[in-house]
């Protein structure tokens, strides 16, 4: 039977990344954080944490963190349905993952009303579309915008529409750097914008329609979707952009589309549990709402 105030002393350490700062976090001593971890591992039989700064927790850690994390978001969300909100709080709590470019650009003005409406406190996670399932999944989040189609048990996964992709540059990037046209050996050696390491959209263009591997061509990697806009329109680069944020650029001509077959569509799924409080029932009908009107 895990003891709470060792469970406590644990997920605190594990979220601030030292003992110093998890004991202002639970007002007691870094002594007392210590012994209580120490004694958690005891009991276990297995290191928890690594002592390094930051401090890090060992995979076995990673499990029971999951657990823990799963376990006070459980509690958060019971509470919530049993009381409306929390007894400290005129606002309801809701944690959403999400990917950066939905952030961006449609999410927030889409949740506008309904978090005011309701004084809904939203907390954000931001991961890449492909990988924000995995954090509802452990229980971090009460819900998450995925590509993924299929949701896990206990779940829905509910359809919210599309984002469409461009490979897009600006025109004095293209005479600079495509003035024998746009093919493989341009591509080579002409600088690509792409958001992180998770990315793979570009990529995969690059590989499909040039043979071109990861790590065959000059990158910059900007993980901010609105440096992501601005790098491309300094002409530091060419890359995909989501058409919410090319808006009128290709009409007035500062933004070119470069290679037309490279047009993506995303779609885009409205992952949540079967069983949630009302608030995020309600959150999910309006996101549902806003979103088939924004997205299609």
């Amino acid at each position: 039977m895990l003891q709470s105030k060792q469970s406590e002393a644990f997920l605190a350490v594990a979220e601030m990344g030292s003992f110093e700062l998890a004991a202002e976090k639970l007002c007691i001593t870094a002594s007392a954080v210590t012994l209580r971890v120490q004694s958690l591992e005891k009991s276990l039989g297995h290191i928890l944490i690594i002592r390094e700064r930051p401090c890090r927790v060992t995979h076995t850690g990673q499990e029971l963190l999951q657990y823990l994390q799963h376990s006070r978001l459980m509690q958060q969300s019971l509470m919530q349905h049993l009381m409306g909100k929390t007894a400290t709080s005129e606002f309801y709590k809701v944690t959403i993952a999400s990917n950066a470019d939905s952030l961006a650009t449609w999410l927030l003005p889409a949740l506008q009303e309904i978090l005011l409406q309701q004084r809904i406190a939203l907390e954000l996670k931001i991961e890449d579309q492909t990988q924000t399932h995995t954090l509802l999944e452990a229980g971090l989040v009460n819900a998450c915008i995925s590509t993924e189609n299929q949701a896990m048990k206990g779940c829905l996964a509910q359809p919210l529409g599309k984002m469409i992709y461009r490979m897009v540059a600006t025109p004095e990037f293209c005479r600079t750097w495509f003035q024998q046209g746009i093919n493989r050996a341009s591509l080579k050696v002409a600088p690509a914008v792409i958001f992180n390491h998770k990315d793979h959209i570009h990529t995969e263009i690059m590989q499909k329609h040039f043979g071109l591997k990861p790590n065959t061509y000059p990158c910059h990697y900007i993980p901010s979707s609105t440096a992501f806009v601005e790098a491309i329109q300094l002409g530091l680069g060419f890359g995909m952009l989501p058409e919410f944020q090319i808006g009128n650029h290709l009409v007035t001509g500062e933004l070119i589309e470069i290679i037309p077959e490279a047009s993506t569509e995303i779609i885009l799924y409205w992952h949540h549990w079967k069983r949630q409080s009302a608030q995020l029932e309600q959150l999910t009908c309006h996101i549902l709402q806003k979103a088939q009107q924004t997205l299609n």
